[in-house]
């Protein structure tokens, strides 16, 4: 019995000896040997530079917490695929889920070592590997990621770090600290909510007007998404025709976006026919299409975190009629005078006062509303918001600044029982592009997409090279 029990410790000790040497080891491993195939990511620096430039808003005797996405049960076993949250992988590049970056004001000392940031992590596990890859862990986020110190998040334990300067925690997400285990802990007998003031408000500010104004190096990927997104609009226009489903248009657009690269659409497609052209943000997507409906295809590829954001409206026959025609280039003045006060020093709001004037003024001219305070019954949402990591990405609403891109979407929805000529319902029109702020003339773009009525209508004649059974 003794030699099995020793039998047993030793096979035990050179597992858990295997383990660490697992987890630790990264001797000549590049990026690809952990899937990571793509050479275009945004490089270690850029999320360092960022990092550097958190710490320059925090306060003395402050720290901040930033915390990843978590993996979500979409249903018994089986996960929705992972998207990392935008705020943790612009800080550090890492597209892990269940891990935490926490950032000094002054450096710290943990165990040997003087820090200023932090990466806790789950550190790598061989059996988890088998079945979804393999992952960075503590070692790899710090050589690849260029992390200062990274650390098992299962494992950490705050008397590592003196704290006793701290009087300031600042995190962006008050609902997950609450959530995750570490930050359950006590911090030498003292709760997290008792030992520091906690501010979630100004988190969300410093990041607005750092992830406002793009580098050059978040524009390229952005111009990627954006022109991917260009190009599943131009195919959809060739192969779009009448007897398609909702969905098949979908189907389309989004084996563009795989077929040039993009991970993801960067938000569920609206493609809407008809009736649905009227919902905003319509993404059931199973109606079968006719040759008097117009389709409202409002999508974005999202390339490395980026997305893109373009909606065009067509006619599934190819040809609009008199009354669509008429409202499609009240929208199209009213974006083109929007995109032209796109320059730095004008108000974000800008756009939304120009497309709000000159749509109630045209709507008002042909009857349809009798006084400008009706026009938010057919245009209802605002015309601009920022683009980037996010689809709706965070900014100051301030002054525009170069290297900001927003869209520029006014719309007109007219569904059907709405108080005026039934001729104009069910006509929903929106037209959006992606517009950088520029030092002088804006840029649009996604002007690789048709625009006007004529345009629209010779693309939607050519056939499509890629979709030949449609």
């Amino acid at each position: 019995m003794r030699y099995i029990t020793l039998l047993f410790f030793i096979i035990l000790f050179h597992f858990y000896t295997f383990s660490q040497e697992y987890n630790n080891s990264l001797i000549d491993y590049k990026f690809v040997d952990f899937g990571i195939y793509d050479t275009d990511l945004l490089p270690a620096k850029f999320h360092l530079d960022r990092r550097k430039a958190v710490k320059t808003f925090l306060p003395e005797n402050s720290m901040a917490i930033f915390y990843s996405g978590k993996s979500m049960v979409r249903s018994n076993d089986v996960d929705y695929e992972f998207h990392q949250d935008p705020n943790f992988y612009y800080l550090t590049g890492l597209n892990e889920p269940n891990s935490a970056l926490v950032l000094f004001k002054t450096p710290v000392v943990l165990d040997q070592d003087t820090i200023s940031e932090l990466l806790l992590i789950k550190k790598r596990n061989e059996n988890s590997e088998i079945w979804v890859g393999k992952k960075l862990g503590i070692k790899g986020s710090e050589k690849f990621l260029e992390l200062e110190k990274s650390f098992d998040i299962d494992q950490f334990n705050w008397s590592k770090i003196d704290l006793s300067t701290i009087d300031s925690l600042f995190v962006h997400d008050n609902y997950k600290l609450g959530h995750l285990s570490i930050f359950n802990k006590d911090f030498n007998g003292t709760h997290l909510y008792d030992k520091f003031n906690i501010n979630e408000n100004e988190i969300k500010n410093w990041m607005a007007q750092l992830r406002e104004v793009k580098s050059e190096e978040e524009l390229v990927l952005l111009r990627k998404a954006i022109s991917i997104t260009c190009d599943a609009q131009n195919e959809l226009m060739k192969v779009l025709k009448p007897g398609m489903k909702e969905y098949q248009a979908e189907a389309v657009v989004e084996a563009v976006f795989k077929l040039k690269g993009a991970e993801y659409p960067g938000y569920p497609s609206i493609v809407g026919a008809a009736e649905n052209s009227c919902i905003l943000h319509y993404t059931t997507n199973r109606k079968t299409m006719k040759g008097n409906h117009l389709l409202l295809s409002d999508v974005g590829a999202e390339y490395h975190g980026y997305t893109a954001d373009v909606t065009r409206t067509i006619p599934v026959d190819g040809k609009y009629t008199k009354e669509e025609k008429i409202i499609y280039d009240i929208v199209l003045e009213a974006q083109e005078k929007a995109i032209a006060e796109c320059r730095p020093g004008n108000p974000f709001y800008i756009t939304n006062t120009i497309a709000t004037t000159v749509i109630s003024q045209r709507l008002q001219e042909l009857g349809i509303i009798k006084s400008p305070f009706e026009i938010r019954r057919y245009f209802m949402h605002g015309t601009s918001h920022y683009l980037g990591l996010d689809v709706h990405d965070p900014g100051t609403m301030g002054n525009f600044q170069p290297n900001t891109v927003i869209t520029v979407e006014p719309g007109i929805y007219i569904k059907q029982g709405s108080p005026c000529d039934p001729k104009w319902w069910n006509i929903g029109i929106r037209i959006e592009d992606d517009i950088l702020i520029t030092n002088s003339e804006p840029e649009n773009l996604s002007a690789c997409v048709p625009r006007t009525t004529k345009e629209i209508e010779l693309a939607m004649k050519k056939q499509s090279e890629l979709f030949k059974e449609f």
